[in-house]
């Protein structure tokens, strides 16, 4: 099946430069491409792709609103922020916005290719550590008075593993260190993301700063 892919950035060569490159993968399909944010949303219903790579700065709408905006879609597609380097603010509220994840705009070709896969697929939190460390410094710089009721509907053991996906852990580590088989790891995070009203781990690692579940390291 083909993943059908819509390109947000309001240079044009930046833009039909991804557009060109993904064009070259015969799992790929570009259906549209936005100079900004609301022509982005604009295609996005349109079309109904499911990977948007999505540039923050951008005129008329920039892409934390747009990607706001999308999470209101009847078929809402996995957000890709683009970005030109890693510790951005603009990237972390766009993470907070319903992001997946986010990509430097000097990724390689391939590693653009297995992230849209990836994301596609389900998953999330591309290059875990950068994505975390971006999590717990804002989080870190923008405290906010922990709001833990949130969770109280998830179990003991739910409330464990979300911590854990938080130190950035993968499913065969959770399984590890919980003593427990993967599907057992897959299921916990399945319904965690359900009780939350979650698309991916990129938001439960968000919820659980946000929340003050996790307390982001000083040091």
């Amino acid at each position: 099946m083909s993943i059908r892919i819509v390109v947000a950035d309001d240079h044009e060569i930046v833009r039909f430069g991804y557009a060109g490159l993904l064009a070259t993968q015969a799992d790929f399909t570009v259906v549209g491409t936005a100079r900004d944010g609301a022509e982005a949303v604009r295609v996005c219903a349109e079309e109904s792709p499911d990977v948007v790579l999505m540039d923050v700065r951008m005129p008329v709408m920039d892409g934390i609103e747009a990607t706001a905006r999308l999470q209101n879609c009847p078929a809402v597609p996995r957000v890709l922020v683009l970005t030109t380097f890693d510790l951005d603010e603009h990237v972390y509220d766009a993470l907070a916005a319903g992001a997946s994840g986010f990509l430097l705009k000097d990724v390689t070709a391939e590693r653009l290719f297995e992230a849209v896969r990836v994301v596609a697929a389900g998953e999330a939190l591309l290059a875990p550590g950068i994505t975390r460390r971006l999590i717990a410094e804002f989080a870190r710089m923008r405290p906010k008075a922990p709001t833990q009721g949130t969770l109280d509907v998830l179990t003991p053991r739910e409330t464990d593993v979300l911590r854990l996906l938080a130190e950035g852990l993968s499913n065969p580590e959770l399984a590890e260190r919980l003593h427990v088989g993967e599907e057992t790891v897959k299921t916990h995070v399945s319904r965690i993301l359900s009780k939350l009203g979650l698309r991916d781990r990129t938001q439960a690692v968000v919820m659980a700063y946000e929340t003050g579940l996790v307390v982001p390291r000083t040091g």
